[in-house]
């Protein structure tokens, strides 16, 4: 049904409610018609260049050479052409590169997943079950974000080293399988996102538990898991604390064999930066082809109905 005219109003309620009502219209109008100015845009693009300035700054080292950095450290916004050779230097030095970047996909790839299944598993118990203890262990899950992770450094590595896990990969894994911020962010997308009246249907059509998650559950979060999923890709191969202690120079994840490439008493800033270029290029990637279903995650996740 149709909102009633300004004379209808004018007639039924007097001027006043006519003048309200014809002002919120076009208001209303004007916000749904209203396009972004060049201020808009103006902002946007300082800010894309501010933030994309340090990784440019690293592939400008990396395609210089030592002396003219020792030099200048400070480049200019023109590339050198030594790129190519600071590559080949960093994949034919001994820091196991390829071995290094193939140990992070795993690491990360695995991570990611794992964390978006156990926090969407863990979010739908929290948002739409009931259970004794729901509030509490829920609270406790959160105030567990509040711990810094270099506490737990001492007896997690004690653990590992019981289990003989220390060098291989599944010690960087298992540590990382959950987290506390998956689990409080997929219960609070669902607790919006996942009416019970699904949950309800599917129960009534007979099916369990596990499936009812698994069929109506994990596709409502998909915009949600799709982000939580990226930002645990990107923290797991970025990590750098627990794996250089865990695994060691003969095992190590990228962020590890490129820390590598410092020489005790001398930093090749050159050769330094073409590793730091190389271990970015796959997140950079990873972005380009994940970047919409993270903006998606990030719009549903923010706004309800």
């Amino acid at each position: 049904m149709s909102a009633p005219s300004i004379p209808v109003i004018q007639q039924t309620a007097g001027r006043g409610a006519a003048r309200a009502a014809a002002s919120r219209r076009k208001s209303k109008g004007a916000g749904s018609d209203r396009r972004p100015g060049w201020v808009t845009y103006a902002i946007l693009t300082l800010v894309i260049l501010i933030s994309a300035y340090p990784l440019y700054f690293a592939f400008l080292l990396a395609t210089s050479d030592s002396g003219t950095i020792a030099q200048n450290p400070v480049p200019s916004l023109i590339p050198r052409g030594e790129f190519f050779t600071n590559v080949e230097r960093v994949l034919s030095a001994d820091i196991h590169f390829w071995k290094a970047l193939w140990n992070s996909v795993i690491v990360s790839t695995v991570t990611a997943v794992s964390v978006v299944f156990f926090s969407t598993l863990a979010g739908y118990s929290f948002a739409k079950l009931r259970f004794k203890g729901r509030g509490p262990l829920l609270v406790f899950v959160v105030a567990t974000t509040a711990v810094p992770t270099q506490l737990g450094i001492v007896p997690l590595f004690i653990v590992m080293s019981e289990l003989g896990w220390t060098g291989k990969l599944i010690a960087v894994i298992v540590p990382g399988m959950v987290t506390a911020f998956g689990v409080f962010w997929m219960t609070q997308y669902l607790e919006g996102a996942l009416p019970y009246e699904l949950i309800e249907a599917a129960r009534v059509d007979g099916a369990s538990m596990i499936r009812t998650f698994w069929h109506v559950a994990l596709p409502a979060a998909r915009p949600a898991a799709a982000m939580l999923g990226l930002f645990s890709f990107v923290g797991s191969w970025t990590n750098f604390f627990w794996p250089f202690i865990v695994l060691g120079p003969s095992n190590p994840t990228l962020p590890v064999a490129v820390q590598l490439l410092q020489a005790t008493y001398f930093k090749d800033m050159s050769l330094i930066m073409a590793g730091v270029t190389l271990s970015v290029i796959p997140l950079v990637i990873v972005f380009i082809f994940a970047g919409r279903q993270l903006v998606a995650g990030i719009m549903q996740g923010a706004v309800k109905g």
